[in-house]
Formats: C-alpha cells, structure tokens, sequence
C-alpha cells in the first residue's frame, strides 16, 4: 500500500497533461493514471509518449489516451485537445508541463530560436487553457495548473528566452485566476527547482552543479519528478478548492 495521499475527487477525472511522454510529464502521467483519472496528454515525443500509454494501460482504473501533436503549433495543440476529449471525457483538470529548457547565449540568439522557445514555454499554456474553457464552464469549475521554474528568481543566466517564458508564467496564472474564478476555475503556478530527470542528469547535471544544489537547498537530497506529481495531485485535487492565483514552489528550499 501506498504511503503518499489518495485523492477521491480525482477518480475518474478527466485530465490533459501537456509534454507527458517524458520527465516530469511521464510522472504526472503515472500519478494520475494510479489515482484513477482518465488521463489525456500531448507531447512530441511520438514513441516515448505511445510506450508510456501502452504500459500504464493494463495497471490503470482508464488507460492513458496519447495523441503526438507540435504543442508550438496552436492548430496542433486545439486539434489534439479535441480529439483527446472524445477519447475520455470533458476535461476539468490541465496541467500545463510541456516545455524546453535549451540553453542558449544572448550573443546567437535568433529572433526565429526566439520566437519557438516562448511558443513551447508560455504560449500553449494560453491556448490550452482556453481550448478547455468551454468544457470547465459547463462542469461548473476545475483546476490549471501552469508550470513555472525558480531559474530566474535565481537569476540563472545562459537561457534568456527559457526564463523569461517561465517568469512571464506567473502572470499568465494570476491574470486567468481573476478572469476565470467566477466560473469555478482555480488556476495556480507549480514551481519546481531543479528536477533530476533522466535529461537533466544526462546534459547539465555535473559534480560541480551537483555541489551547487546542495549548497542551494535547504534539503540536500535529490528534487525527483515524484515530488512534482505529489504537489500536481494535489492542486488538481477538490483538497484546494480555495487555492488560487498562488505559486506553489517544489524545489527543496532553494529559492
């Protein structure tokens, strides 16, 4: 048995999950899947993203539903929404996750590399969540829940563009929050720190960066992708039925 929360409320939920093939998505993806939800998600990924769906299925109160979309191209994204809602239900749970944290230097910055990273970073997180407006509205409420990042409030450089979208991310959050709170709809920022997902440890993570996370967290363990979900359970849960317009940050004590 299980030694972390079960949520009732989430039990046959329908919920959308942008980039859920992979890292912290393919977490969320697990986490509500084994709550029970009727789990939708999106991502580039094509062949990560149908292996975790085939996987989950049989362990899984409703197998996980994946359709490959570019979340960057806003007609890709509403059409996978909509093909997604007829594969489970009206949608009253978003977790907008999907991003890219490429790291790149002011001085080769193009206006075209530019322009992508806020598509994938901040603009889908807009057009998901207007493309599941109509259906929360109807159900009289839900719950989004925009991902953001404590880079730039640790003014890390090296990623202009990536910081930015993620600052830029809690505006978006508390300007929905107001515009959608007399429909039900609580929207609120999950922030996490510095994640250990198979990329992270894969291109960034040295012993040095290592030495530097532990030195910036209160908590010197590792920050996993299962910590993440926990909070991501919570906020979509009927738990923080008042919880809105509030940044909700997971990142050992760092920032």
């Amino acid at each position: 048995m299980s030694a972390f929360a079960r949520y009732p409320s989430l039990q046959d939920r329908a919920v959308l999950i942008t980039g859920g093939a992979t890292g912290i998505g393919a977490t969320l993806v697990e986490a509500f899947a084994g709550q029970g939800a009727k789990v939708g998600f999106i991502d580039l990924a094509a062949d990560e993203g149908h292996a975790l769906a085939l996987g989950l299925a049989a362990a899984s109160r409703h197998a996980p539903q994946f359709i490959a979309a570019d979340l960057s191209d806003v007609e890709s994204l509403r059409a996978a929404i909509t093909a997604l809602r007829e594969r489970t239900d009206p949608f009253t749970v978003l977790l907008n996750n999907a991003a890219n944290d490429k790291r790149h230097a002011v001085e080769d910055t193009t206006p075209e590399f530019w322009d992508a990273s806020v598509a994938v970073n901040i603009r889908h997180q807009f057009f998901a969540a207007q493309a599941v407006l109509p259906d929360m509205k109807a159900l009289g409420g839900g719950s989004i829940v925009n991902f953001g990042s404590i880079s730039w409030m640790l003014k890390q450089g090296g990623m202009p563009a990536y910081t930015s979208s993620k600052a830029a991310v809690q505006g978006l959050t508390r300007g929905l929050a107001r515009d959608l709170g007399p429909h039900g709809i609580r929207v609120n920022t999950l922030v996490p720190g510095w994640v250990m997902t198979e990329k992270q440890l894969k291109l960034w993570v040295t012993e040095e960066t290592k030495r530097e996370i532990a030195k910036g967290q209160c908590i010197a363990q590792p920050l996993m992708p299962e910590h993440i979900a926990r909070m991501a359970l919570f906020l979509a849960a009927d738990d923080s039925a008042m919880c809105t317009g509030q940044d909700f940050v997971v990142d050992g004590g760092w920032a």
